[in-house]
């Protein structure tokens, strides 16, 4: 099947000439780029946030494969849904699902189970493609949307994805989240240094704790724990903050803002 591209002209630009010229004024610095298993990159509308998504990606030596996991803002489909073949379109172009590596994936993990409900209006994993696309063509990736869940969930789901790609082609597992959500910015800002913290230390158990003891409105913890649990896995010993943002440098609303924040794991 084709997926249609759902946020086109609401998150991100409709023509393909917009979209690839907001890109390029987000990731236009010339940086040294890098190997890495994982990220984290955010996925509000690029005008708040694709700043921070092009530093992320203007770091990376992009490969050919993707594992995009992104949160549920729906509630559709199953709580732990991976969509195992079919075209992504976008208006840069069509993506195509890699099915041999879904399949790998899903038959490693006890938990996720092949849907297609949850991904057809779901905007975390759409967003991060126009920004693949911009700079490697030719790739393919697997998407996989999480609801709510505990660690074991998580870490089980990317133990999962690990097993998959050990020992074959590299690939790279992208988390897609924003941080807290419509808080006061000085709040937002204490909050997601502790969020972040938790992220660079490595510890999925350590930032589950920290989003319930604080009450975090982070949308994309589930993503991120797994991210971490396979990048882990995968030999990953370190992570560093590319980037952290919050919605009133856009807005000029210091009073309810989102949080953004890019880090890449190596």
């Amino acid at each position: 099947m084709k997926r249609e591209a759902a946020f086109a002209g609401q998150f991100y630009p409709a023509s393909m000439e917009s979209l690839e010229g907001q890109i390029r004024a987000f990731t236009e610095a010339e940086v040294a780029r890098e190997e890495v298993a994982g990220a984290v990159v955010p996925h509000a509308g690029y005008i708040y946030s694709g700043k921070v998504a092009g530093a992320v990606y203007a770091r990376i030596t992009l490969p050919r494969l993707f594992v995009i996991i992104g949160p549920n803002h729906t509630g559709k489909g199953y709580p732990f849904s991976l969509m195992s073949d079919g075209i992504w379109k976008t208006p840069s172009g069509e993506v195509a699902i890699d099915a041999e590596l879904a399949e790998k994936i899903l038959a490693n993990s006890k938990n996720l189970k092949a849907d297609d409900k949850a991904h057809m209006y779901e905007h975390s994993i759409e967003v991060q493609l126009p920004f693949l696309q911009y700079y490697t063509k030719k790739f393919c990736f697997v998407p996989i949307i999480l609801a709510h869940g505990d660690f074991a969930t998580y870490y089980e789901i990317g133990c999962a994805i690990a097993s998959a790609v050990k020992g074959g082609e590299k690939v790279l597992i992208i988390a897609s989240s924003d941080l807290s959500h419509y808080e006061p910015r000085e709040v937002a800002r204490r909050k997601d240094s502790r969020v972040i913290d938790a992220i660079l230390s490595l510890d999925g158990e350590r930032l589950l704790k920290t989003v319930k003891d604080l009450e975090v409105s982070m949308c994309g913890y589930g993503p991120v724990v797994t991210m971490l649990s396979a990048a882990k896995a995968l030999g990953a010993t370190e992570a560093e903050l590319i980037q952290y943002a919050t919605s009133d440098e856009t807005s000029g609303d210091s009073s309810t803002v989102v949080g953004y924040t890019g880090i890449i794991v190596k």
